[in-house]
């Protein structure tokens, strides 16, 4: 390896030699001067593509002959262009040790002091290039093995190392540039952080609230979620260190400061969408004076009602053995009655049970809420086995097209608070 380094400085410097040599005889002064240093800048730039073609080759080469399949990561670097990116980086390293071969022995000194800082200011970029591709390639490598939650955590990790590296190779730069002491820097940074930490405020929030969202694994991109503290619901596409953006379903954008996601309350409804869930809790208001008791004709209608005959019959012969000990049976306010907004209630629920569109595993209640100015609130509370919004939509319309209809032959009365 050193035998092949001296013999390319060697070969280097005789092409430098002759360069000098050539324009020394045939021109004189600054203008041989001016060919001297321009052919060598060509020779220095050729070496650096013929370098950084040849390493972007065999990088390509890698990649085709390893399995992609069973290392994710490899695609992950290809597809962020990170080997181009380390092409660049080694290729100007190499410059550096092309730069001194020719412009050996002192060799016009001033454009040498010059091409070096451009070398080194070139090397810093290259490397920042890296370093961001490197990120990339790790994004796109969760992407592909699809780990949410640890994409969330690295993208609040990263934009910060981001950050914060681009400010260390800015002082590098400078340093650099103007030649000033690394101890002169590090002595101003005392200062320079307090007015950061102001500056950065939402960054470092962001960067906390990353990190918790990635443990906490409450949210990811793609959850459907509300805020109501921003009247925002949608889906989240992403999740960046300052800024969350929201597609809402009506296709506009929102975007909300990403530390708000540790601070404020926010509905996940991703669980329910997974777990084919939706939950239906819908009232109907009646109006209190249509309320009474059942009558002969109400028992003989309700009877060949499938879903309540059963309930009626059994209900009937208990209120008639009761009767047959009761002092004045007659009258309709001794013992027990059956109503017909109690009627009702236990078909709304038996209809609600033999609903297929209904999970019966989960909660179904029919039940009375407190009497207002309006009437009598009865509410629906049960669980779609439909989690979107078109199907959720066509159950919860369905069953009350069916109840509203069905209030008439109860003898109800649905209270309608505005006028449709």
């Amino acid at each position: 390896m050193n035998n092949d380094l001296q013999e390319t400085r060697d070969f280097l410097q005789q092409i430098s030699y002759d360069i000098n040599v050539f324009f020394a005889k045939y021109f004189d002064g600054s203008i041989a001067w001016i060919f001297q240093v321009t052919s060598k800048i060509l020779v220095l730039l050729a070496f650096y593509f013929i370098v950084d073609l040849g390493i972007r080759l065999f990088f390509n080469f890698l990649y085709k002959i390893i399995k992609k399949d069973k290392y994710p990561f490899v695609e992950a670097l290809y597809q962020s262009k990170f080997p181009r990116a380390m092409a660049h980086v080694i290729a100007l390293g190499l410059c550096s040790f092309a730069l001194d071969s020719i412009f050996y022995k002192n060799m016009h000194p001033a454009t040498k002091s010059i091409l070096d800082v451009i070398v080194q200011i070139g090397q810093l970029i290259v490397i920042g290039s890296a370093g961001l591709r490197l990120y990339k390639s790790v994004e796109i490598y969760y992407i592909l093995i699809k780990e949410n939650y640890k994409l969330i955590a690295f993208k609040a990790v990263s934009q910060t190392l981001k950050i914060f590296g681009g400010v260390i190779l800015f002082f590098i730069a400078i340093k650099i540039v103007f030649k000033i002491n690394s101890g002169t820097i590090l002595g101003s940074l005392g200062a320079i952080t307090a007015v950061m930490v102001l500056v950065f405020r939402d960054t470092i929030l962001g960067f906390v609230t990353g990190i918790h969202v990635a443990t906490s694994k409450n949210l990811k991109v793609g959850d459907w979620i509300g805020i109501p503290k921003y009247n925002i619901e949608g889906n989240i596409t992403d999740i960046s260190l300052l800024t969350t953006k929201i597609v809402n379903f009506d296709k506009t954008v929102s975007t909300i400061p990403t530390y708000d996601l540790m601070s404020t309350e926010i509905r996940n409804y991703q669980v329910m969408t997974e777990g084919n869930l939706r939950r239906i809790k819908r009232s109907m208001i009646f109006n209190i004076k249509s309320f009474r008791f059942l009558n002969k004709e109400d028992y003989e209608k309700l009877e060949k009602v499938n879903l309540i005959s059963d309930y009626i019959i059994t209900k009937k012969n208990e209120i008639d053995s009761e009767k047959l000990d009761l002092h004045n049976a007659d009258n309709m306010l001794n013992g027990q009655q059956l109503t017909n907004i109690g009627v009702f209630r236990k078909y709304a629920e038996n209809y609600l049970r033999n609903n297929p569109n209904i999970e019966q595993k989960e909660i179904i209640l029919v039940r009375q809420l407190e009497i207002t100015p309006q009437g009598m609130p009865l509410e629906i509370y049960c669980f779609t086995i439909y989690s979107n919004l078109g199907d959720y939509e066509r159950v919860q319309s369905d069953i009350f097209d069916h109840l509203l209809v069905a209030t008439q032959d109860f003898g109800l009365e649905v209270i309608q608070v505005n006028k449709v």
